[in-house]
């Protein structure tokens, strides 16, 4: 490659490039991303908008001393081309390569893992405390986003800003976007106050137009602050940041980088926090991502010229599309059902349904723990029916809220846990493999999963009637639906795929392909197992599993989630107390690792949760014949 990009190795030779040369770099940069994402997929939108941003961050500040914290961190593809990962740039989001995050692994210059919104200043107080109690120098800089301060976590960040701290620069990109549009009444009043640029002029005037009042000007920019905030606070953003203990600057054009430069200049040596407004376009310089900031946030692979998306690679529909159509056709014929979302309608495939119903359809923006606490309140009295459709790993984040304001309630709402399995090119961050483990926990909560969209369609159907806090849980990928009748799903029942003897496979939701196909590799070694789906991990079907273990001695078991405290770890605890010490048991699913990005099938390999690995180490576990290692 040419031009000015290929020779940054590191931050530091930005340092002595002029202004054109910056400009230069930065649309070198700009089309560096739009073609590997072009192939990749990966965040788009968000780096498009924050090059010249990250560019005059590098070139003024010095990382990795100074620490830049960022705010879930999908926007630093120009941060991860600048400091020296451009020759790998390629392989982000995929197996083995970058991650679509920041990730200390990689580079020195990244110092979280962050997937999460929310994070970033917390974090940075942290490491702006540790700095102070060791006596170090560095300037501490999270970049956050308009969405982050729809986050409770970053109010309360806020919340605890010492006054007195130094080099502590925040750095607000707003771009007036998160993934959807961000909503709420905070969401309202920062667009009031932060979308007009000529506030930030009005500010600067104000002490000077008190000044001039004729006699009193002098006494009052010397002695009467509180009227002169009194008046700032009418006109000016800086009221809701300076309530914090923050100063603000700005609004700052996020895509001139003189400007930009000029203003952090101007901060390096502040003795107190200062937030920086920075307005940004979301899509900056490809025409297809300004138009549609939502779709091309998490891009699929496009075609460079027109910036169109490929075509699918598969006419089959996801899970979530089966959910977010199905759901949307129920509640075309119960006005009492009620969607919830924290911020995921699109990827959960509810937008349709938020157009057709936007009373019953809920976007509580990145406020996790609210939308699962809301859910309680809005179930309350049991006269609505509540779907909280919330993917695994943010689900996490509200762990107390599903305890205490629904479980021990015992109200019976419903979640629809979406990307429940490995998350692919998103990576550890993302991955939904823990939700089984502390469902589990929980008294009272069913856990069910479907091996396709038809069964999927029929637990939404039937969980009202289960009466109890529920959890359907589903992962991103293709599946198969069908125009059969549906059937009402009772509240624990399993069911036999195939009928066997001796070896009983137990394979939780889409996994019972996986175990059909080794059923069929046990088969030609004159093997013939049985394949259970369970349908509920919780509560578990046990008598059926009592019948099938008075002909079956050894089982396997085979879930996309974490081996620790998942389905395998809870038939196991059924056989150890209802004393079935004689059976053999062999588990299979996610290690007790953190599984970085790749593909669905890569990482399934990797994992050895493929048939031909599974069956291979199934020979070795129970001891079956070598021969048998020869067929495989």
């Amino acid at each position: 490659m040419s031009g000015i990009l290929p020779t940054i190795i590191s931050p530091e030779d930005l340092k002595d490039l002029d202004l054109p040369e910056l400009i230069e770099l930065s649309t070198e940069i700009r089309q560096r991303i739009i073609e590997i994402l072009s192939i990749n997929g990966g965040h788009l939108a968000s780096n498009l908008g924050s090059i010249e941003l990250t560019i005059a961050l590098h070139k003024v500040f010095d990382s990795p001393v100074d620490k830049f914290i960022w705010d879930v961190s999908h926007q630093t593809y120009t941060h991860k081309l600048l400091t020296g990962r451009n020759d790998q740039f390629h392989t982000i989001r995929k197996y083995q390569g970058l991650c679509g995050f920041s990730h200390p692994k990689e580079s020195s210059h990244d110092h979280f893992l962050a997937g999460h919104a929310g994070t970033a200043l917390s974090l940075a107080l942290g490491v702006a405390k540790n700095r102070d109690l060791t006596k170090r120098q560095e300037h501490v800089i999270p970049v956050i986003g308009d969405a982050t301060l729809t986050c409770g976590m970053s109010l309360e960040a806020l919340n605890n800003v010492p006054r007195d701290i130094k080099r502590f620069i925040v750095i607000l990109n707003d771009n007036a976007m998160s993934i959807s549009k961000n909503v709420g009444a905070i969401t309202h009043i920062l667009s009031r106050l932060l979308s007009n640029p000529t506030l930030d002029k009005l500010h600067h005037e104000l002490d000077a137009i008190v000044s001039k009042i004729p006699s009193y000007g002098a006494r009052l920019t010397k002695h009467g602050h509180k009227i002169t905030e009194s008046l700032k606070n009418l006109v000016s953003p800086a009221a809701f940041f300076e309530q914090y203990g923050l100063s603000y600057i700005g609004p700052v054009d996020g895509h001139d980088i003189k400007k930009l430069i000029d203003t952090f200049e101007a901060l390096k040596d502040i003795e107190w926090p200062v937030v920086v407004h920075v307005l940004t376009n979301k899509g900056q310089g490809m025409a297809e991502a300004i138009k549609n900031p939502v779709s091309y946030h998490g891009a699929k692979p496009f075609d460079i010229g027109t910036g169109k998306f490929l075509p699918a690679t598969s006419a089959r529909p996801t899970f979530p599309r089966v959910f977010g159509n199905h759901i949307l056709k129920m509640a075309e014929q119960d006005p009492s059902l009620v969607v919830i979302t924290p911020a995921m309608s699109a990827g959960s495939m509810l937008d349709d349904f938020m157009k057709k119903f936007p009373d019953r359809c809920l976007d509580v923006g990145i406020a996790e723990g609210h939308s699962v606490t809301f859910a309680g309140g809005l179930c309350y009295g049991r006269k609505m029916k509540v779907v909280v459709s919330i993917y695994s790993t943010f689900l996490q984040r509200a762990f107390d809220n599903l305890f205490h304001d629904v479980c021990l309630q015992e109200l019976p709402v419903v979640f629809a846990i979406d990307r429940a399995g490995l998350a692919g090119p998103d990576g550890s961050t993302h991955n939904g493999i823990y939700d089984i483990s502390f469902l589990n926990a929980m008294p009272n909560m069913v856990i069910a999963q479907p091996r396709n969209g038809h069964v999927l369609k029929e637990l939404l159907e039937s969980s009202f009637s289960w009466q109890a806090p529920a959890a359907i849980r589903y992962p991103n990928i293709a599946t198969d639906e069908s125009n059969e009748p549906l059937i009402h799903r009772e509240l624990g029942q399993g069911e036999i795929l195939a009928e066997g003897d001796d070896i009983l496979i137990i394979a939780l939701g889409h996994m019972t392909k996986t175990a059909l196909e080794l059923r069929d590799l046990l088969a030609g070694t004159g093997i013939v197992a049985t394949v259970l789906d369970p349908v509920f991990v919780k509560p578990l079907d046990t008598e059926l599993l009592r019948k099938l273990l008075l002909t079956h001695r050894r089982i396997i078991t085979i879930e996309e989630h974490s081996l620790v405290a998942g389905m395998g770890s809870i038939i196991n605890n059924f056989l150890m107390t209802q004393g079935y010490q004689h059976i053999r048991v062999a588990n299979f699913g996610i290690p007790e690792s953190f599984i970085e990005q790749g593909s669905h099938a890569e990482l399934l390999d990797e994992i050895g949760l493929t048939p031909d690995k599974i069956f291979k180490s199934v020979v070795v576990r129970f001891g079956l014949s070598q021969q048998m290692l020869a067929h495989a």
